[in-house]
């Protein structure tokens, strides 16, 4: 949570919880506060000194600071800077590991490094967690910030200042019984010297560098989901503590758990509270072990019971349960069944399974495309727009239809996840080989598009008729000025700069759009070559940029009107390389969703469409009505979560393929993919279908599986300053590698997946797994693979 921090008449500190973000921009921007930070960065140490303060790493404390032992689920973080070009490129690099580190806040200090504030892991003490972030930036920290108390000076509440803030920090997860607990536990932890960080960590150091103490000492202290090594005579064994059981926790697991306490009315606070902690397990387990292993029960309970879950009387519960009662033959009761069935929706991976060579069938390049959801599994919308669809051609059509769907939104915004909003900016490519029916697109988007050209001709009709009466009368003074509400938004695309600027300006908050045969004809639509197209791409991607230009003519065109573009466009795929070759690593290609065709047998049989008539049209109408309809700033709840989830999923394979290309592609794919959620979403008339997200995960995988296909070996060795490769996708190295492997096994996996075997870039990765779990350390230079990654017989 955040506290600001005040003093009462003894001078002794108060804590009082911020509510909200508008109160704690309130007091960030208060006229004092801003004079005395503007005193402060002149070097003023006084006023400094009077800045508005806050605190973070509390629990639940309200008045007095002194003496407070609540720790909260996050922990502050100061980063200490002062030269502004390396200021810059720090910020840049938290915000871009934001999800590894759990990025809850991000400021500049007054003085011009940094404040941050992210998640705590539970069982971590705030040393830890400040040790493991520094770790991952591989950025300096100050040893002495580990205090619970710890009070921060704030800056304003600009964008300059606050370029980063997440609503969740505003509550606590935890109960006020439960974060006392976990500083007992926690004190404790440091009184014992149980404390997983390098020696160097406890010593007073302003620069201290803790990955340089990493592999000369022991990774194991970075695994930052071990508990104590130690246990007493009331604990499980030595060997069954070593491994935080939470680690056993995914997403699956954590909704069964959570279901089986709804199910059997269980609150949290009944496994915290003594006299019934037994019952509640017990209780619990009933519901439980048939859809759990005893290792995913075991790490419900150290989430449900941090303090008590490895209790000698809980442990034998636990054995019993699974030893006596687990029976994969029995019958599920109906509770079980609809959480089981619940459950497996979650179970579908941002990655397909291994296959026997150990490559990932990937959103990168696997053997095989990611498969198309079954048409019972698709979006009611998407069912209707594929349901003429020859089979080979939906997955193509499924995301060509997107643009000219966003085209009826008019001045509609989505807030993502940054709190950015964006409105439905989405541009399709669809490469494919010669003759391989590019085609199939037209039909579902002439009729999506068809409300939009009545109302254009209607306008360039219009449009016409000024034009002639203006050549009639030439340049008398009574001839008509031009007429208003010309909105024309179906372009051609031979079109000049002016008149694509005049087209924006008209359109009255609308989007224009153009499909265009060959992606090359975009050099057409602006009459000039360069580079200038893809700036256009550029631009009606990114959220409120602006397009246009400025002229001294009378006659000329000058105006800048805010870039709403979208398109389709269609070419082969060596003309699609040529065309992008120019701008691999210049963002166009990571802003576009790209689609492609499967290659067909030669003597395959002619594909039959179905019919595209007046009741098709009658089916499609309510989707473009609510369209039309959505005015101003759309919340989705749901989409915003599948996006957040993307993320997770995204960065997972990004650390275990260790794989740039793919990772810098997946940011804006996840945007594109959720921006294809939310238009799904108005256009069910604000209404969310479950289909949705299976539908947008492989939307997502299927955009990165062309990507990577079609230019990932492009974009690497452009930046390598190398000439293309071939065709490639990243390979998860971890599953390249035996279950317990060395220091140098790692080297010459990286060596031969291209990445080089430099010493410190593999121990950088090493760390990174060591980091989330998904290895260990076992001696200096060997690790075992956790039980997730290990190879099954």
């Amino acid at each position: 949570m955040i506290y600001h921090i005040t003093y009462n008449e003894k001078k002794q500190k108060l804590a009082t919880a911020v509510k909200n973000r508008e109160e704690f921009l309130a007091l960030r921007n208060s006229k004092e506060n801003l004079e005395n930070l503007a005193k402060a960065r002149a070097g003023d140490s006084k006023a400094k000194a009077d800045l508005v303060q806050f605190a973070y790493n509390l629990g639940h404390v309200e008045g007095l600071l002194a003496g407070c032992k609540s720790i909260g689920s996050f922990f502050f973080h100061d980063i200490d800077c002062y030269d502004q070009s390396e200021s810059e490129a720090m910020a840049k690099q938290i915000l871009e590991k934001k999800d590894e580190i759990g990025l809850m806040f991000l400021e500049k200090s007054a003085s011009g490094g940094y404040h941050t504030v992210c998640k705590r892991m539970p069982g971590t003490t705030i040393l830890e967690a400040q040790v493991r972030i520094a770790t991952i930036l591989q950025i300096e920290m100050d040893t002495n910030a580990k205090d619970l108390q710890r009070v921060v000076f704030s800056t304003s509440g600009s964008a300059e200042d606050l370029l980063y803030l997440d609503d969740e920090l505003f509550t606590e997860p935890m109960t006020a019984e439960e974060c006392e607990a976990e500083y007992a536990r926690l004190k404790e932890r440091e009184r014992r010297g149980e404390e997983q960080v390098p020696p160097g960590a406890k010593k007073a150091r302003k620069h201290y560098k803790p990955w340089e103490d990493l592999l000369g000492t022991d990774l194991r202290g970075f695994n930052n989901k071990d508990t104590a090594l130690t246990a007493d005579k009331n604990s499980v064994s030595l060997e069954e503590s070593r491994v935080n059981p939470c680690q056993n926790i995914d997403e699956r697991a954590r909704f069964i758990g959570d279901a089986v306490l709804k199910a059997k009315n269980l609150e949290r606070s009944d496994f915290v509270n003594d006299g019934g902690r037994h019952n509640a397990v017990k209780i619990f387990l009933s519901g439980a072990n048939q859809l759990l292993t005893k290792e995913e029960a075991n790490g419900m309970l150290a989430e449900l019971m941090p303090e008590h879950w490895s209790d000698k009387n809980i442990q034998d519960c636990v054995r019993d349960f699974y030893d006596k009662y687990y029976n994969p033959t029995q019958k599920l009761t109906k509770d079980q069944e609809g959480i089981y069935t619940e459950s497996r929706r979650l179970l579908r991976p941002p990655l397909a399974p291994p296959t026997s060579g150990g490559e990932i069938d990937s959103p990168a390049v696997g053997s095989e495309m990611p498969v198309m959801p079954s048409e019972k599994k698709l979006p009611k919308l998407i069912r209707l727009l594929t349901r003429n669809t020859p089979v080979q051609y939906k997955a193509a059509v499924a995301h060509a239809v997107f643009p000219p769907l966003g085209t009826h939104l008019k001045e509609v915004s989505f807030e993502y996840t940054d709190y950015v909003p964006h409105e439905a900016t989405l541009m399709n490519c669809l490469m494919a080989h010669t003759g391989a029916g590019k085609g199939c697109i037209d039909e579902p988007i002439r009729h999506i598009m068809a409300d939009i050209k009545r109302r254009d001709e209607e306008n360039t009709r219009r449009e016409a008729e000024w034009k002639k009466d203006c050549q009639k009368k030439g340049a008398n003074k009574d001839k008509q000025v031009r007429p208003e509400g010309l909105v024309i938004q179906e372009i051609d695309p031979d079109m000049t700069k002016p008149a694509l600027v005049t087209r924006m300006d008209e359109a009255e908050g609308h989007f224009v759009y153009v499909k265009l045969n060959e992606i090359d004809l975009f050099e057409q639509l602006k009459g000039q070559t360069g580079k200038q197209h893809f700036q256009l791409m550029c631009l009606a991607f990114d959220p409120g940029a602006e397009f246009g230009q400025t002229r001294i003519g009378t006659q000329s065109v000058t105006a800048r009107p805010k870039c709403r573009f979208n398109w389709n466009a269609c070419t082969t795929i060596q003309k699609g390389r040529k065309f992008f070759s120019r701008v691999l690593t210049d963002g166009p290609i990571s802003r576009i969703n790209f689609c492609t065709i499967p290659e067909m047998e030669i003597g395959a049989e002619q594909p039959i469409y179905g019919k595209y008539d007046s009741a098709f049209d009658e089916e499609l109408k309510p989707y473009i009505d609510n369209l039309v309809a959505a005015k101003g700033q759309i919340d989705c709840p749901q989409a915003f979560k599948l996006a957040k989830k993307l993320q997770e999923e995204c960065a997972e394979f990004a650390r275990l393929s260790q794989d740039e290309t793919y990772w810098n592609l997946s940011h804006r794919a996840i945007v594109i993919a959720w921006l294809k959620a939310c238009v799904l979403y108005v256009a069910n008339g604000q209404k969310w279908e479950k289909q949705i997200e299976d539908f947008i995960r492989w939307s997502l995988q299927y955009d990165l599986w062309c990507k990577m296909q079609f230019f990932g070996a492009d974009i690497e060795a452009a930046n390598r300053g190398d000439e293309r490769i071939g065709t490639r996708g990243p390979r998860n190295m971890l599953e390249l590698l035996p279950d317990e492997f060395t220091l140098d096994d790692a080297k010459r996996i990286r060596q031969q997946q291209g990445k080089g075997n430099n010493g410190h870039q593999c121990i950088k990765m090493i760390r990174t797994w060591v980091n989330r779990g998904y290895v260990i350390q076992n001696t200096e230079y060997s690790f075992i693979k956790s039980e997730k990654f290990k190879k099954k017989d």
